[in-house]
């Protein structure tokens, strides 16, 4: 009897501390989101004059112009009709911008969730054309810190920025209190431009990217791919794009190149390979699988050259220049080369002549006719910057870096030579 006095007695005792226990209050700072209604989104697309380059991302060359992203901000415009003195002319404001690519006189860009277009055939009077709502996935730009993420609310606009505050939120009175922190691990808005290779001739149709790029043009068509899902835009009109469609395509998906019919999709697992006979239903051809590493690929002369980058987010330690030559009906292509590399970012190819981004270790130039033996044959590098992408075009090259813009001439291999930089600020 007194053993069954004293366990009643426990639990009243227990159940009188728990009734009169505050509840918990946990207290952590965390970064609230800054929104832009869609009403202001969709009327902030202007030119304006002429801009410092402050923080430069993705490249594309058109008809003697250079435009270079400035990340989430939109586009500078540079003059290139005397490589010796290149003019920044003008700067296109676009919220939410990391792609672009240009068709005739139609410049695309991503704006947020909207794809814009707009008409740059007259640096003096740029002007928005045309957008397609909603037709991208919605984003929200990089915190620049490890504090969680609270949530976002999509009803109010896009997030153009983050607030770091202070957050006060009470819990119920739990035995063992759980906090769940995984909603900030596991959100479900990922960054749609890492960021961050589409091909393209130059000439008067179609422009000519870096190999960082997410956009790309195959004849009447613009592609557009995030982490997993191809976006397809019918341009046949190119001042009236329309949404047509969109598709899976795998996984980890970074950059997009296209040649000779064909997508190629570069992933921090393998180059994907897909043939555009029908362009609104792309097809696995084959994948070449490699170690887990940020990957753009380019392709040229039936080869395709692939970088490989590790360390943080990109997983791994491998840091490397794969070769690989591509069979007739790319379904059988064979590693012809593997080169250890510091930092691999962009490259590019022009006839037997490879540019690779080393990021931190600048630019290197290598002779790239014996596939087996390009580290061995390196022409030329140029260190103290950090290099990020490159358009290699007839003897110019294109360079994009942390501290500017810069154009090379490569005419004579054997003496290439600075023509030209713009510096950040």
């Amino acid at each position: 009897m007194k053993a069954k006095y004293t366990l009643i007695t426990l639990l009243i005792s227990v159940f009188c501390l728990s009734a009169c226990m505050d509840t918990y209050t946990e207290e952590f700072r965390a970064n609230a989101p800054i929104y832009m209604t869609f009403d202001k989104l969709r009327a902030a697309v202007k030119a304006s004059s002429a801009r410092n380059l402050e923080k430069p991302g993705k490249i594309y060359f058109k008809d003697d112009h250079i435009f270079v992203v400035e990340f989430m901000k939109g586009v500078h415009v540079l003059d290139l009709s005397n490589p010796k003195s290149p003019q920044n002319v003008a700067f296109i404001e676009i919220p939410g911008c990391v792609d672009i690519a240009v068709r005739y006189n139609i410049l695309y860009a991503d704006s947020f969730v909207d794809l814009v277009s707009i008409d740059v055939s007259d640096v003096t009077s740029i002007k928005e054309v045309a957008r397609v709502q909603d037709a991208l996935p919605y984003m929200v730009p990089p915190t620049g810190n490890n504090y969680r993420q609270l949530d976002v609310n999509r009803e109010q606009g896009v997030v153009v920025d983050w607030r770091v505050e202070t957050i006060r939120q009470e819990l119920e009175p739990q035995y063992y209190p759980i906090y769940p922190t995984w909603r900030w691990m596991h959100n479900d808005w990922a960054f749609f431009g890492s960021g961050n290779g589409v091909g393209g001739s130059s000439g008067s149709t179609v422009g000519v990217a870096g190999s960082m790029a997410r956009f790309g043009l195959y004849n009447d068509f613009l592609y557009a791919v995030d982490i997993s899902t191809c976006y397809f835009f019918d341009v046949s009109a190119p001042d009236n794009p329309v949404a047509a469609g969109k598709q899976n395509v795998g996984w980890d998906v970074e950059t997009i190149f296209m040649y000779d019919n064909h997508m190629f999709l570069g992933t921090s697992s393998g180059m994907r390979i897909f043939s555009l006979e029908v362009p609104l239903a792309p097809l696995l051809v084959s994948n070449f699988w490699h170690v887990t590493a940020c990957d753009p690929v380019v392709v040229a002369d039936g080869y395709a050259y692939v970088t490989l980058r590790g360390g943080t987010m990109c997983g791994s330690n491998v840091n490397r220049l794969d070769v690989i030559q591509l069979s007739e009906n790319y379904k059988n292509n064979t590693l012809v080369g593997s080169f250890d590399m510091v930092s691999p970012y962009g490259l590019g190819i022009d006839g037997s002549v490879l540019f690779v981004c080393e990021g931190d270790a600048g630019l290197k130039v290598f002779d790239a006719t014996d596939k087996t033996r390009i580290k061995q044959n390196e022409i030329v590098r140029f260190p103290f910057i950090k290099a990020y992408d490159v358009i290699p075009i007839n003897g110019l090259l294109f360079m994009i870096g942390d501290d500017g813009f810069y154009l090379y001439d490569y005419s004579d291999i054997k003496n290439i030579s600075l023509m030209s930089h713009i510096p950040v600020g």
